[in-house]
């Protein structure tokens, strides 16, 4: 029986998806960033929403809806502009060491940001990336085999992205975690929140014009 896969081009393009996974960007940013403030646990929030907008991308990618976006770019400039200013806002806050993202003195002290609200700033930062979808464009369509089925093509690659994705988004997150206890041995929360918070700017500035 014929395979709906062809299994030569997957072995080249699941180190591929882990190089394009594993390099540092605005998600892998973001989640160390998380991963710093309110830990891994709370960050898989933020996770889910960008593993969401990333398979969004990527099948769209692929079935020609990326053309019509990157052909009117003005379509990103509310996501661009208004999620780059949400999170430079809550970059200062947390410079400031003031607002819900912020790192308590008190490191057991709950944190109340929601996880809808962590969703949505995944899901944004990883479709609102115009990169990210001219990367899509250029990485997917070569690896897919004319003479077989799409569908099934398309689902195992999206698959494997979404699998080194997470694992990578775990392990910048786990990263900040390791930075977050560090320094909470030493009682710089102050420190930490401006690293942190000074991250979120640069996320936020990177968002709105890369």
């Amino acid at each position: 029986m014929t395979s709906a896969v062809d299994f030569a081009l997957l072995a080249v393009f699941i180190p591929t998806a882990f190089f394009v996974s594993v390099t540092p960007g605005m998600c892998m940013t973001l989640a160390m960033t998380l991963g710093m403030s309110i830990g891994v646990r709370r960050s898989l929030h933020m996770m889910w929403g960008e593993l969401i907008g990333v398979g969004l991308v990527a099948f769209a990618s692929v079935v020609g809806v990326a053309a019509i976006m990157l052909n009117y770019p003005e379509l990103f400039i509310f996501l661009k502009y208004g999620g780059g200013a949400y999170l430079f806002y809550i970059g200062i806050q947390m410079w400031l060491s003031k607002g819900k993202m912020a790192i308590p003195e008190d490191f057991a002290a709950s944190q109340k940001t929601s996880a809808l609200t962590l969703a949505t700033q995944g899901f944004v930062t990883a479709i609102a990336n115009p990169k990210g979808w001219a990367f899509m464009i250029s990485l997917l369509p070569p690896f897919i085999n004319s003479q077989l089925p799409v569908v099934p093509q398309l689902s195992v690659l999206i698959g494997i992205i979404l699998f080194t994705e997470f694992g990578c988004l775990l392990m910048y997150a786990s990263g900040g975690r390791t930075l977050r206890h560090f320094l909470q041995k030493s009682g710089n929360v102050r420190i930490l929140n401006r690293i942190a918070g000074s991250l979120m700017m640069g996320v936020g500035v990177w968002l709105a014009l890369g």
